[in-house]
């Protein structure tokens, strides 16, 4: 099922794309330990973390501009080698002891400098799918195969980040994220599959520029909806750390969370064998009511038993989700904007998760952790709402060698 989407790709891109990707999934937690370790206020990494989250947010759409205008590899090589000095000046900072304002610019310098490899990977598979004449069938298990890889990331990142900070120092996790960034940033950068994201020199006629800046309406409710998926994300967090805390077991926060990404991957792979006839609106539909239905038995779980039931079930619904609005969002999207698009997607997770656990995270210490569990649902009922009530439009014509979605 995934030999094609290797033998497209080649034995080395995905490895150093998934290796530049890692960093972006160690650097949010590794700055909350190790500012928290180093100024002894969790005041002080909470905002160092949030302005880290916030200049991802912000500055990610505008790298993902910046590749499709100017192509992939100077921008990716610029900003991998800038997240790196990043990423480093954070760490001597607050082993500095350095005042909350620094380390706040530091962070959102770190955030600001992220090279997007995941988005810009997803752009480029793509490209080289569409570009080798593959069908949609294809290209759907091309983006669940970078899904996966995704979801790995974000459980292998933390886990790395957390046993650094138990064998040795949280700077430690972040001064190997920046190693990576330097070293698989830049292989990812200058590999020669860049060339598949190149700039066509069409694009600058008129015709071209006007098509350039318009999108259907349907690919802001697929943004938002990424949104409301990081917020699952970060009232999940914030419910489950507060609910193993009650239990007296606060070490399992980080397992169970890990459980739960590890069904997502694994769902994840298998999404490739979802039958053509199964369009992607009704899968997206599908995968929204799948996140109401199973997010529910968040709000009565009382044991670490039943946390762990109800987490790993509900993962299985989160992959299918993601998958199916990054599919959604290459066809119906122009080409000359896929790779911004695609970096709106992961910097509306960004976001919504950094918004969400901050506010479920108040939730929790006030009401307990159905508080923060409940902000979840509500997430996941927007989500359905939107699924439900957005007419995607039909594929993009004429940029891209695509079939007609069936609709479903």
């Amino acid at each position: 099922m995934y030999r094609d989407t290797l033998s497209l790709l080649g034995p080395a891109l995905p490895v150093v794309s998934f290796l530049g990707r890692l960093p972006t999934a160690m650097c949010q937690l590794g700055s909350l330990l190790l500012v928290a370790e180093t100024s002894g206020s969790l005041a002080t990494a909470g905002l160092t973390g949030g302005a880290l989250a916030a200049g991802q947010t912000v500055a990610g759409p505008v790298i993902g501009r910046l590749t499709d205008r100017r192509g992939q590899r100077g921008v990716v090589l610029a900003a991998s080698l800038a997240n790196a000095v990043a990423v480093t000046a954070l760490v001597l900072a607050a082993l500095g002891h350095a005042p909350t304002g620094p380390l706040m610019v530091l962070g959102a310098l770190a955030g600001a400098t992220v090279p997007q490899v995941g988005p810009l990977a997803r752009t480029r598979s793509v490209a080289l799918a569409r570009r080798s004449g593959a069908d949609d069938r294809t290209v759907g298990t091309v983006l669940s195969f970078e899904g996966t890889l995704d979801e790995v990331s974000f459980v292998l990142g933390p886990a790395l980040v957390g046993l650094a900070a138990a064998l040795a120092h949280p700077a430690a996790a972040l001064l190997l994220a920046a190693l990576l960034l330097a070293v698989c940033g830049t292989a990812f950068a200058l590999h020669p599959t860049a060339r598949a994201t190149a700039p066509d020199v069409s694009t600058s006629t008129r015709s071209g520029a006007a098509e350039r800046t318009r999108l259907p309406g349907s690919a802001y409710a697929l943004r938002a909806t990424m949104v409301l998926q990081g917020a699952m994300f970060g009232a999940s967090q914030a419910g489950i750390t507060a609910l193993t805390q009650e239990l007296g077991a606060p070490a399992q926060a980080g397992l169970v969370y890990a459980a739960m990404g590890v069904m997502s991957a694994a769902v994840g792979l298998s999404m490739a064998a979802v039958p053509d006839r199964i369009g992607l609106t009704t899968r997206w539909r599908a995968a929204t009511a799948g996140l109401v239905v199973l997010s529910v038995p968040l709000l009565s779980a009382g044991s670490l038993g039943a946390l762990y039931a109800v987490v790993v079930v509900l993962g299985a619904a989160y992959a299918p989700h993601l998958i199916t609005v990054f599919g959604l969002t290459e066809r119906t999207v122009p080409a000359v904007r896929l790779a911004e698009s695609m970096a709106f997607l992961t910097s509306g997770i960004v976001g919504g998760q950094a918004l969400a656990l901050a506010v479920s995270g108040r939730l929790a210490e006030s009401h307990g952790a159905p508080a923060a569990f409940a902000v979840a649902v509500g997430a996941a009922a927007a989500c359905a709402v939107l699924s439900w009530s957005v007419r995607v439009a039909a594929p993009v014509r004429g940029l891209r060698p695509a079939v007609a979605e069936r609709s479903g």
